[in-house]
């Protein structure tokens, strides 16, 4: 790599964590390899500390307006209006910052930095998270010079976007990725639980797990440890039901230490947004699966049933999710605690951690060949969260 870099590469997320995060993997990996990044987001987004995505130091954020179509048609007309601004912002951000290449994570954020970036004949690559292309990356795709993939087989691509895309995976923060190289450790009179509930907590684990708790043995149940996250209206009931089964747990709205709760955990319970299908199978981690009903099309079902068909874990779907079956899963495991390391096994094998940097050599392939890259650590200044 040459000298110093004028021509920052601009990352785009948003939204939810689920966006956010292959993002900032994408960031760490450029920066480390030299080059300069902006990372831009809208306020969702932006919610999220640097501390908590684990975003380098020195990379400069923007906030860009964003909006979304559905749930109405005054929501909709709202939403056309919030992108129509955000795309203004955007035009005016790259007119400024001159980014030699913008790298979308998909959502409805993206649209405003990608069309701009696209119009101005600046390169776009595209990152697709989950096993169906998303509307918005759907949107955006006629004019991206390269999709990068994280399943082998994603549907609604079409032909011509087929003939851009290379499968490069999900791409996973460092601090996960790196557990890729520690063996799965099977449980002995313990078994450690991790629930996690995407980024804001599912309420249906608030009220299915600790209700199967209660139909499992007292002596059974205290053969668990359990952290989980909760959303903020539910953990003071939660709390109160886990008291009364006197289990050892704690619980959080947002965990800020993730990767050594997944280091430490022998079995995970959650949702299937695809980061969190990534990191998991990355670290080897046995993990049921209840993907949200409601994701817009269905693709956490899709991300789950992957990883279902490999081995590296089990799904319920949230209408089979009850308090019985769930406790029949739990008790098959504190019956056969060694038989989760065939299923981390398997998990394993279908996680790649090193999606981070093989998309970052896609990024730099697209490259144009006139660009004046360097490695210039200088900030941009005036638009720092």
């Amino acid at each position: 790599m040459s000298e110093l870099i004028k021509q920052p590469i601009m990352i785009v997320a948003g939204g939810t964590g689920g966006h956010m995060f292959p993002g900032v993997a994408l960031a760490q990996t450029l920066t480390m390899r030299g080059y300069r990044v902006i990372f831009v987001s809208d306020n969702r987004g932006a919610d999220l500390s640097r501390e908590s995505l684990g975003l380098p130091e020195g990379i400069d954020r923007f906030v860009i307006s964003s909006g979304r179509f559905g749930g109405g048609i005054l929501s909709s007309i709202k939403g056309i209006f919030q992108l129509i601004n955000g795309f203004s912002q955007a035009w005016r951000l790259i007119r400024r910052i001159r980014p030699v290449i913008a790298v979308g994570f998909g959502g409805y954020p993206t649209i405003p930095p990608i069309l701009a970036a696209g119009l101005k004949g600046i390169p776009t690559v595209i990152h697709e998270q989950n096993a169906v292309l998303g509307r918005a990356n759907r949107r955006l795709a006629r004019g991206a010079q390269a999709f990068a993939l994280s399943f082998n087989e994603t549907a609604k691509l079409s032909a011509s976007g087929a003939s851009r895309a290379r499968v490069v995976g999900n791409p996973i923060r460092k601090e996960i990725a790196d557990l890729a190289r520690e063996p799965y450790l099977p449980p002995n009179n313990i078994i450690q639980v991790l629930i996690l509930g995407g980024s804001l907590g599912a309420q249906v684990f608030s009220k299915i797990v600790p209700a199967a708790f209660n139909t499992i043995s007292p002596g059974t149940r205290l053969k668990f440890r359990v952290s989980q996250q909760c959303r903020s209206e539910d953990i003071v009931e939660v709390k109160e039901i886990y008291k009364k089964l006197q289990m050892n747990v704690e619980l959080a709205t947002f965990f800020e230490d993730i990767p050594s709760r997944i280091a430490n955990s022998h079995m995970v319970i959650c949702r299937s947004g695809a980061s969190t299908v990534a990191e998991l199978t990355a670290a080897g981690k046995p993990a049921l699966y209840v993907p949200y009903p409601s994701a817009i099309d269905d693709h956490q079902t899709s991300n789950a049933r992957a990883v279902e068909h490999g081995g590296g874990g089990w799904v319920f779907l949230q209408s089979e999710f009850t308090p019985g079956a769930l406790a029949g899963w739990l008790e098959a495991a504190i019956e056969n605690p060694k038989g989760l390391t065939g299923v981390a096994e398997a998990a394993k094998k279908l996680g790649n951690p090193a999606a981070a940097d093989l998309l970052a050599d896609l990024v730099l392939d697209n490259l144009p060949t006139n660009s004046n890259l360097d490695k210039d650590k200088k900030t941009l200044g005036g638009s720092e969260l």
